[in-house]
């Protein structure tokens, strides 16, 4: 075990943040820790690390084990180039290289003793140099920089005239040729394109090494982790597997928590149904049973409801109207910046109804075509021909769709004036802003705020076509959920910009790679564009995967609707039983309620016989009310 910790709790102003999280980390094993925002996964890992003290509890590193730590955002100020700051990570392979060229130079001139001593010193020495890899630490190294996207004229930019992203790149390349026994990173793949996160997640497979990632990429998490730990209402759950398998076991262990719920609410609305009735009754015997039902209900172990998580956006894409069978012809689209060509003679059309992903690397001109369509940016040669009845509703990654000086309230009631202030309200609400964040500043927002107000304004829209780019940038888990199950609802027409591979295999029907400055189609999601690709380059045909029989499935159906029919009837049976029942009982009291009027009655109060004759019906009576009291109970349970 390299990793443990034991009842780890923090707070922040009194609001509890981690309470008693457990969980341990074996050598070389994958684990992610996955939560919504705000859940505490970075806190975590900041106490994991030694930067935040935890209120309780212990977090133990192995003895003589080493960790490293890459932070979502990398402050990295140097003036080395991005090969010497890499290189500074080999810096003992370097001083031993220098040790070992000195001593090349001094057994030139020794002789003798001085001699022998020296070359066991350097056989040692070199032996030590290779087994940690010093002959093939800078290929490693160039390696590690090309597979995080950077080319060869790039090495010799200096760090402090890069970008927030590609300075995090350099601290996760630094980090990598470390070599930690540990690996610790939070959303690694932010920064990253789909070649460079594949090339990432080879590495971290291989890595003779632990790793502990907070990512939100579930493609990635699925691709590398054997454990997932669950950050959920200040608490940990552990489970094993990837993503994927989390994923189904949750859904199970939440079902059936829920049932579990709701079967005891149920019992317990029953047990005061019960105990209400038996004390109408207003008789000794019903009032003892009703308060031994009384204790038992009080000696119930209540459960607390599962609840939802505390982000879940309320999503529904309806288009306004219709539009054509052809929703877009694009026809010999170029487009240069400076010198620079993006792409030539791009073709390609849009049928209603398809849902498409654009992919490639980063700088390649995916946005580019995105806002070319939305008339953002001109193209220098091509065509652009919309369909009937097309209306586009645009996702814009930077948000220029929104007005930063407007409030939230502005912003959706100027865009839709006829909103009254209950459907500004309500809408806002589904994307989680209530309250007084109605009059926040659109220009105050984080960028996951800004990215739920745009998807706010895109439901509004009612649009038949949608154009997306990059749709689940600062999105949780939770909502990219909800987003796909939204979007694999619509009934019009999607086009989009995204690297979140789970994401596109959920939601796109075609791919289009944009490489090399040409489109190449691919009909299927995600996964079906990896297979077919290798099968191009490899020149074999993909294998054919075969569905399961649906007459298993139909066969499965009926007789779980078969069973259902028969449980129905059961209790429906139950049902008329106990109302019949009830009935009795009504009619029982009604006429003992008749015979204590009659013995009460003047005229009878001297008649002997005609007063034993009622006080033996009433006992009667008595007995068969008990009777049905008794079946009553009976059915009620």
């Amino acid at each position: 075990m390299i990793l443990s910790c034991q009842n780890i709790s923090k707070s922040f102003n009194e609001v509890p943040i981690l309470c008693n999280v457990s969980f341990h980390l074996e050598d070389y094993e994958k684990a992610a820790i996955v939560g919504i925002n705000g859940a505490g996964k970075t806190t975590l890992l900041r106490i994991l690390i030694g930067e935040l003290s935890p209120d309780n509890g212990v977090v133990s590193l192995s003895k003589g084990k080493t960790f490293g730590y890459l932070a979502q955002n990398q402050d990295v100020d140097s003036e080395n180039t991005i090969y010497d700051e890499l290189l500074s990570a080999k810096e003992d392979l370097i001083l031993m290289e220098s040790k070992i060229r000195q001593m090349e130079l001094s057994m030139k001139q020794a002789q003798g003793a001085q001699l022998e001593s020296l070359m066991e010193a350097y056989s040692r020495l070199t032996h030590t140099f290779e087994i940690s890899g010093g002959f093939s630490y800078r290929s490693e190294l160039v390696g590690v920089l090309k597979g995080l996207g950077f080319e060869e004229e790039d090495f010799s930019k200096k760090i402090s005239i890069l970008s927030g992203g590609q300075k995090t790149r350099v601290a996760l390349g630094r980090l990598l040729l470390l070599r930690p026994d540990l690996i610790i990173l939070d959303e690694p793949t932010n920064h990253l394109d789909l070649n460079s996160i594949a090339w990432l997640e080879t590495y971290l497979l291989n890595y003779k090494g632990a790793v502990l990632i907070v990512s939100h990429d579930r493609y990635f998490l699925d691709k590398i982790t054997g454990k997932i730990v669950e950050l959920d209402q200040t608490r940990a759950s552990v489970f094993s597997g990837n993503y994927s398998d989390y994923a189904v076991k949750k859904e199970q262990l939440r079902a059936i928590a829920m049932n579990a719920y709701l079967k005891q609410q149920t019992e317990i609305r029953h047990q005061e149904a019960v105990i209400a009735r038996l004390r109408s009754y207003n008789r000794e015997k019903f009032f003892k049973r009703a308060q031994s039902r009384e204790k038992m209900l009080a000696k119930m172990d209540v459960l607390e409801k599962p609840t939802e998580a505390s982000t879940d956006i309320h999503m529904t894409l309806i288009p306004r109207c219709t539009s054509g069978n052809d929703v877009m012809h694009i026809e010999g689209l170029s487009k240069t910046f400076g010198d620079e060509t993006l792409f030539t003679d791009l073709s390609m059309d849009l049928k209603r109804g398809e849902h498409v992903a654009i992919i490639g690397d980063n700088g390649t001109g995916k946005t580019t075509i995105l806002k070319i369509i939305n008339d953002l940016v001109r193209a220098e040669r091509g065509t652009i021909t919309l369909g009937v009845n097309v209306h586009i509703g645009y996702y814009d990654q930077e948000h220029h769709v929104l007005h930063m000086e407007k409030t939230l309230f502005e912003e959706i009631s100027d865009s839709y004036p006829g909103l009254n202030n209950t459907q500004i309200r309500n809408t806002l609400a589904a994307f989680l802003f209530t309250g007084d964040d109605v009059y926040k500043r659109v220009g105050d927002l984080s960028g996951g705020e800004r990215g739920r107000l745009s998807l706010a304004k895109l439901m509004l829209s009612e649009s038949n076509f949608l154009i997306l780019d990059e749709p689940t940038n600062h999105l949780d888990i939770t909502s990219k959920e909800i987003l796909e199950d939204a979007i694999n609802a619509y009934e019009g027409t999607l086009l989009y910009v995204s690297h979140d591979r789970y994401f596109i295999n959920r939601t796109a029907d075609r791919i289009l790679e944009l490489s090399g400055k040409k489109l190449t189609g691919y009909l299927g999601n995600y996964d079906y564009y990896l297979e077919k690709k290798l099968a191009r380059q490899s020149g074999s045909a993909p294998a054919d995967v075969s569905s399961p029989r649906r007459a298993d499935t139909v066969s499965e159906s009926r007789l779980d609707w078969q069973a259902r029919k028969e449980q129905q009837a059961q209790e429906r049976k139950k049902e008329n039983a106990r109302k019949k029942c009830e009935e009795t009982i009504e009619k029982l009291e009604e006429r003992l309620a008749e015979i204590e009027q009659t013995m009460a009655a003047p005229e009878n109060a001297t008649d002997a016989p005609k007063l034993q004759e009622l006080a033996a019906r009433q006992e009667e009576l008595n007995q068969e009310l008990l009777k049905q009291y008794e079946r009553w109970e009976e059915l009620s349970d």
